[in-house]
Parts: C-alpha cells; sequence; structure tokens
C-alpha cells in the first residue's frame, strides 16, 4: 500500500514528507493505522546525527498510538480493531529478561530491531522498490506501520489515541522510573531535575508512589508551574548551588530519591550528590551526548549512595503500559496538560524547532 511518510533522508537535515510503499504484515506482525504521534528528543537526537547507532534513510517516530488494521498469521495478542501503544521496548514474555521483575530489557528482537529491520531481518518499507529501514522498531511517523506483535500494548478504547501516544516513551519513561526502576517508597524525599515530559513524568511517578517531598528542579519558572501542577511539593530554579541546597533542606544528608531528565552530565553529577548519605539512590533517565563520561568521586559512593539507569522507566510494555493508560482514565493522571501543541505530519519539522525552544512539553501529531 501507498503511504505517507516523514523520512530521515541525511543526517542534520529536515525530515522529507513523502509517499513510500508498506508492505503487508508477515507471521507474527500487524498493521497498524496510526492516530497520533509523539514528536520525542530521541527523534532529534538521531536525525541531528548526533546517535552513534543512527542510520538513514529511514522512517523516523516511536511514540505512537493506533489501531490495529490486520494481523498476520499466527497473531494471538492483537486483533483488527484493538486500540494499540507502539514499544520500542518490546515484551515477549519469554526471554530470560522477560521472565524477570529485574528488568524491561526483552532480547527477543533486539539485534534486528538495532539494525532497523523487523525480526526476520527485513523492512516493511520501500520506496522505488529499494527497501527502506525501520526506527526503533516502531516508525511511527508515517500513516501505517508494520511492527512485531510482541512490540505493541493493547490499551482501552477509552483512552483517546493522542493521550496514549506519550505513554510510548516519554510519559511512562518518567513515571516507570520512579514505580518500578527506583521503586520510591512513601514518606520519602524525591528530587527530580528536569521538567520536560520524563520529568513530569517522575514528579507523576514519586506522587502516585506517596512521596512526602517532591522537589522539581529546572531552569524555566512555566516548567516549575507544570511541576507544580503534577505533584512536586517545591520547586527550585536551577544552579550551580542546587546540591548544596538541597542537603540543607534535608538535614544535610541529600535526597532518599533523586532523578535526572535532562541528558547533561553536569546535572546527572549533581543528581548523584544530592542523593542521600546511607542510602540515596539516584537514577539516570536521560540521554547523554556521544562521547561525553559521567565522573563521580568514589567518596559518595562508598558512603551509601547508589546510581543506577533506567530503560523505558523499567516498564514492562505491554503488560504495565495499559495499566498506567487505566491510572489516567480513573484521574490520576492529568494527560491533556502534557499536551502542547497539535501538529499534522508535513509539520513535524516543526515539531522539532519548538522541542529545541522548549516550547510547551509535548508536540503530538495528529493522522486523524
Amino acid at each position: 500500500m501507498k503511504i505517507r511518510a516523514a523520512v530521515l533522508e541525511e543526517f542534520g537535515s529536515p525530515l522529507v514528507v513523502q509517499e513510500i510503499d508498506l508492505a503487508e504484515p508477515k507471521a507474527g506482525e500487524v498493521l497498524v493505522r496510526l492516530a497520533a504521534c509523539g514528536v520525542c528528543h530521541t527523534d532529534l537526537y538521531t536525525a541531528s546525527g548526533a546517535d552513534p547507532t543512527g542510520y538513514a534513510p529511514c522512517v523516523l517516530g516511536h511514540e505512537g498510538a493506533g489501531v490495529v488494521e490486520r494481523v498476520g498469521d499466527g497473531v494471538t495478542l492483537v486483533a483488527p480493531g484493538d486500540h494499540v501503544i507502539t514499544l520500542f521496548a518490546p515484551e515477549c514474555g519469554k526471554c530470560i529478561h522477560c521472565l524477570s521483575d529485574r528488568t524491561n530489557r526483552c532480547i527477543a528482537i533486539r539485534d534486528q530491531q538495532g539494525l532497523g529491520y523487523l525480526p526476520d531481518g527485513t523492512a516493511r518499507f520501500s520506496r522505488d522498490g529499494e527497501p527502506m529501514r525501520h526506527f526503533m522498531g516502531t516508525s511511527t511517523f508515517a500513516e501505517y506501520t508494520v511492527m512485531p506483535e510482541i512490540a505493541l500494548a493493547r490499551v482501552s478504547p477509552e483512552a483517546p489515541l493522542d493521550g496514549c501516544a506519550p505513554f510510548a516513551c516519554g510519559l511512562s519513561t518518567g513515571i516507570g522510573a520512579a514505580l518500578y526502576t527506583a521503586r520510591v517508597e512513601p514518606g520519602s524525599t524525591c528530587v527530580v531535575f528536569g521538567s520536560g515530559l520524563v520529568g513530569l513524568g517522575a514528579v507523576i511517578g514519586c506522587r502516585l508512589a506517596g512521596a512526602e517531598r517532591i522537589i522539581a528542579v529546572d531552569l524555566s519558572e512555566g516548567r516549575l508551574s507544570q511541576a507544580t501542577h503534577h505533584g512536586a511539593t517545591e520547586t527550585r530554579i536551577a544552579g550551580e548551588d542546587t546540591v548544596d541546597w538541597i542537603k540543607s533542606e534535608t538535614g544535610g544528608f541529600g535526597a532518599d530519591y533523586t532523578f535526572e531528565a535532562t541528558g547533561l552530565v553536569s546535572v546527572m553529577r549533581q543528581a548523584v550528590e544530592s542523593a542521600r548519605e546511607a542510602w540515596g539512590l539516584a537514577t539516570m533517565c536521560g540521554v547523554a551526548g556521544k562521547g561525553e563520561v559521567l565522573e563521580v568521586v568514589p567518596r559518595f559512593l562508598i558512603t551509601g549512595r547508589r546510581v543506577t539507569g533506567s530503560s523505558f522507566g523499567g516498564v514492562k510494555g505491554r503488560t504495565q503500559v495499559p495499566l498506567l493508560v487505566d491510572r489516567w482514565l480513573a484521574g490520576e493522571i492529568d494527560v491533556e496538560a502534557l499536551l502542547s501543541h497539535r501538529l499534522t505530519l508535513d509539520e513535524v519539522n516543526h515539531g522539532f524547532e519548538l522541542m529545541e525552544a522548549q516550547d510547551g512539553i509535548r508536540s503530538v501529531i495528529s493522522f486523524d
């Protein structure tokens, strides 16, 4: 079938919206009609050429939500008409990682996904007869996409699909970092560095976990206002004295949990140093630049602080993303407040511009 998609032709250049071909789903695969897709920093990171694993040409996009149109042979997890959220982090339910409650890093299709192909080593996109690679196993900057069934989370049809899209990446990453990676305890003190979508998700996750104090740190007053709306009990404009201030506010010890959601190694270091002596946990959610290194003074570790990373918030996509959506429907998460701009596919590059200008929290492309 002919579809319109936003193609990364070459690094550092705007995406080109054009008509390409999409083949039918094969065994274990699903054809999804996209209804909405968030414009995420990871897409921009790859398009810029900063991502050492990036490739071009390909169809970008990974924060999608839509409706199942057709399924290939053997598909049992979804059916035509199901509302789904795309998962760059699949869940096969059978591999050694899926069988552990310690990680969400499914390894079933990782190798081919990283190369830009579906599990059988081929692509469903093509142009003028030449194959075109997928992105993060999703490629949701397109009217339709084909994906493995284990990379789709079936969600309630009552959930508006434009609001479902952020759960495919940024929002789940932040909420999950608090609930599933750090496992924030009730009554604790948390500090969240960065109040973009991931950071606000972490604020929400800390609130849902029952944290007593949630301190949001950012350079933007507007974003800090958003953090307060979503559950931060205190806010602080970021500065060189942030670590000292956090310690002064916590009896000199630091916060029980800190979360970094900026991708800046200098802020990552602040998150480590402001974690509590003896048991503080610093969780890294942001993606640092190519070749950058986080330097940690060993003294901060041997006195009890711990540092961990969080991929997609530790969320097991097929089983736990639907539960997060249910909490939204139950009124526990204000997703609408996170959706700043509605765009068309032709405006995808404007979505990148809005992101670089820190204008709003999340721009969403609508295909309806």
